[in-house]
């Protein structure tokens, strides 16, 4: 099927040969075409230019885009988004004054979110998902990376990774899966961490590889959770596996995980709510992508992440929703945008930057999502008649969207 949007008033993120990522005061830079139009051929993008140039040709559907501004749909690299239930009553907890970790130490958080996990069906466990992934391609998003973490056992964690699997399988997003049994210590392992990692490394890992679940491998490296050399540990053991790691570091406490990852090559560290000086050295000299949260930090009320130092240092950004029931009950990708641009001073074209082509690559799909550019996936969002793309960040709380095509596929 031949798509042809026309009368563009700005196609952005236009590249006829992308760089995996840009970084530094190349973030500043959003390639755009004024009047344009965009040919998609299938699930691919074939062609575009300027109005003046259009090519002739017979198309399936034309789309006019007066007054509307065209980008490529959102790459979300951080998610948590195949979970059970809710953990609304945290919400009020935290309301009425308890910390995270008081309310982990009671019991709830990823705990929590464990044992319903547990007692939930695969097919109801789908069922839920589904629900939460068709709401966030409606808001933008056509790739996205979905974790494990919630599941804490053998069969749990495998339960979590198929359904993330088949929700790539059964809708047009470009779905990447994440290991992350090392997400909290299950309460049967509570006084032995080294047990329960060792079951991760010699049971959880082989049978994730077995069944070819995962693109990725995960840990939250912070304090109360698991350490620097389980870090080591673990990802050391990953990479007989050929899982790449994608790291949680340095939320609440900086205590090495940024090195850690460096030093295996991760793909991504994210959260950096508290970045040091060597971390960011660290980063200078590796190829792995910071990636930063801010609706967690909105939605935690805890410090954002320094994305206006991280880039001023030279240093490449993503941006990424952390969707999950416990710091971050929301997918949206605009309103993450947003927030970057409000609470963390990027501007409109760095958010987008960090957000698309960056997001990619914190995803390992630079090669086909995060611009337009000839080939890559007809995977495009069509606003509403806006004056320009600052709006988008703006006017944070409205929805802009008119359209959202993911894989050639009107959403």
């Amino acid at each position: 099927m031949k798509t042809l949007l026309t009368n563009i008033k700005e196609l952005l993120q236009v590249r006829d040969s992308a760089p995996n990522k840009v970084c530094g005061a190349e973030m500043k830079e959003l390639p755009s075409l004024k009047n344009a139009w965009l040919l998609l051929e299938g699930d691919i993008i074939k062609d575009f230019g300027t109005m003046g140039s259009i090519i002739s040709s017979e198309v399936d559907k034309t789309i006019d885009c007066t007054g509307k501004i065209v980008l490529p749909t959102w790459c979300d690299s951080h998610t948590h988004i195949v979970y059970a239930g809710n953990r609304e009553q945290e919400f009020v907890d935290r309301i009425n004054g308890l910390s995270y970790q008081e309310i982990a130490d009671n019991g709830g958080g990823i705990l929590n979110s464990a044992k319903k996990l547990q007692q939930t069906s695969e097919e109801d466990l789908f069922t839920q998902s589904a629900v939460r992934l068709i709401e966030v391609m409606k808001l933008g998003t056509g790739a996205i990376e979905i974790k494990s973490g919630y599941g804490l056992t053998l069969e749990a964690e495998l339960k979590m990774l198929r359904v993330a699997k088949r929700l790539g399988e059964t809708f047009p997003v470009k779905v990447k899966t994440t290991f992350l049994g090392a997400h909290a210590v299950p309460s049967e392992f509570k006084d032995n961490k080294q047990g329960y990692l060792d079951h991760i490394c010699t049971e959880m890992l082989p049978k994730v590889a077995e069944e070819n679940l995962a693109d990725y491998v995960d840990i939250f490296c912070e304090t109360g959770y698991f350490s620097v050399e389980d870090t080591h540990q673990l990802l050391s053991e990953a990479k007989k596996y050929g899982l790449i790691p994608k790291t949680h570091v340095n939320q609440f406490n900086a205590i090495g995980g940024v090195k850690a990852s460096v030093d295996h090559q991760a793909l991504s560290v994210d959260h950096l709510e508290v970045i040091t000086e060597e971390d960011i050295l660290v980063l200078k000299n590796s190829e792995t992508m910071p990636v930063a949260l801010p609706s967690c930090s909105y939605f935690l009320s805890i410090p954002y992440t320094p994305g206006r130092k991280i880039i001023d240092s030279g240093l490449p950004l993503a941006l990424a929703t952390d969707y999950n029931p416990g710091s971050t009950p929301s997918g949206n990708m605009n309103f993450v945008v947003a927030t970057a641009c409000i609470k963390m001073k990027l501007t409109p074209e760095e958010a987008i930057n960090a957000a698309t082509i960056n997001g990619a690559y914190a995803m390992g799909i630079s090669e086909t999502h995060g611009s337009i550019t000839k080939g890559k996936s007809a995977s495009v969002i069509i606003t509403k008649e806006i004056p320009s793309y600052s709006y988008l960040p703006y006017a944070f709380s409205s929805n802009l969207i008119d359209i959202v095509i993911v894989a050639g596929e009107v959403v």
